[in-house]
């Protein structure tokens, strides 16, 4: 029997991009999401089982668990609106919805479970290079600024999971993302803001982008949780990429490709209050002992979401 999983989120920017890796693994695909799925998703995945459902509901939430009875959870709904997640009381909401999403995949015979988490967990002000065993987190004694909402409720989430697990005796995994990219992003993040503007001919207002991140490709991002899931590796794991890059060069990329850089005002806007020059991953759990590595380089990816924008903007090349 295959074994059978439910993805949360599975419209959303991530959760879609599960999909295609867990069916390839061999899985019973259930996919819940707030919305019915778009046409792309229901003719690219006709084997998939569709479930809509306001997982903040938690009547409905359980009713979906006892429906599915899924012996794997691979969960990403959350709230994420740029602008709005990082601060919002909504938060407090999702911990709890997920808290119960949990208390009912257990009751209901589940065995594996894996949530996304965020590198925003990690203590910004003293952790540059964030590394799973030692790196302080950003509520810990000490730190130099308050934890936002978004960072509380998903430290908060990966504490009960790693505690309710253990007591159930089920496997459990917490995988951190770090920065992503790629087709469906939302158009006020960063990557997809730089390329709509530059292909509408627009100015791309930027900070002057000095600080150094790693970005991965939402498909690599999907691929890894997949990977994550059907393994029996436990615990946080750090999910982003070993390339490291200033905002300002991947700018600069995107522009030399879109032919738009004459467009770009680099330094126009503020840096992000609170973010530090560097804020890279330690990646020996996802490389070594998950044995996963990205199929995108940056610049392989960085075409390939800038042809999906042209696409959807119909822009020619």
């Amino acid at each position: 029997m295959k074994p059978r999983v439910l993805v949360t989120g599975a419209t959303g920017f991530v959760g879609r991009c599960t999909l295609g890796p867990l069916l390839a693994r061999g899985y019973e695909v259930h996919a819940a999401s707030l919305r019915p799925a778009a046409r792309d998703l229901l003719l690219g995945y006709p084997s998939v089982r569709w479930h809509a459902v306001d997982l903040l509901d938690g009547r409905a939430a359980a009713a979906l668990i006892a429906s599915v009875a899924p012996s794997h959870l691979l969960h990403f709904a959350w709230m994420a609106t740029p602008g709005i997640y990082w601060t919002s009381t909504e938060n407090a909401r999702w911990r709890a919805a997920s808290e119960s999403l949990l208390d009912a995949f257990i009751r209901h015979g589940g065995v594996r479970v894996v949530m996304a988490g965020s590198c925003a967990e990690y203590d910004w002000s003293r952790a540059s290079i964030c590394d799973e065993h030692s790196s302080p987190l950003a509520d810990a004694v000490g730190a130099a600024t308050p934890p936002s909402p978004y960072a509380l409720g998903k430290l908060a989430l990966s504490r009960t999971l790693a505690a309710t697990a253990s007591r159930a005796g089920i496997s459990s995994a917490w995988g951190r993302i770090f920065f992503q990219y790629g087709p469906h992003e939302h158009r006020d993040r960063l990557v997809a803001s730089v390329i709509v503007s530059l292909l509408e001919g627009r100015e791309a207002l930027c900070s002057a982008g000095l600080q150094v991140r790693s970005f991965l490709h939402v498909a690599d991002l999907g691929d890894a949780f997949a990977r994550l899931l059907d393994s029996p590796l436990e615990g946080a794991v750090n999910i982003g990429s070993a390339e490291r890059i200033t905002v300002a060069a991947l700018i600069e990329r995107i522009a030399a490709e879109t032919g738009g850089a004459a467009l770009v005002r680099l330094g126009a806007r503020p840096a992000p209050a609170g973010e530090p020059a560097l804020l890279v991953p330690t990646l020996a759990r996802l490389h070594d002992e998950l044995g996963w590595a990205p199929a995108f380089s940056l610049e392989r990816g960085i075409a390939d979401t800038i042809a999906w924008w042209r696409g959807v903007l119909a822009v020619p090349a």
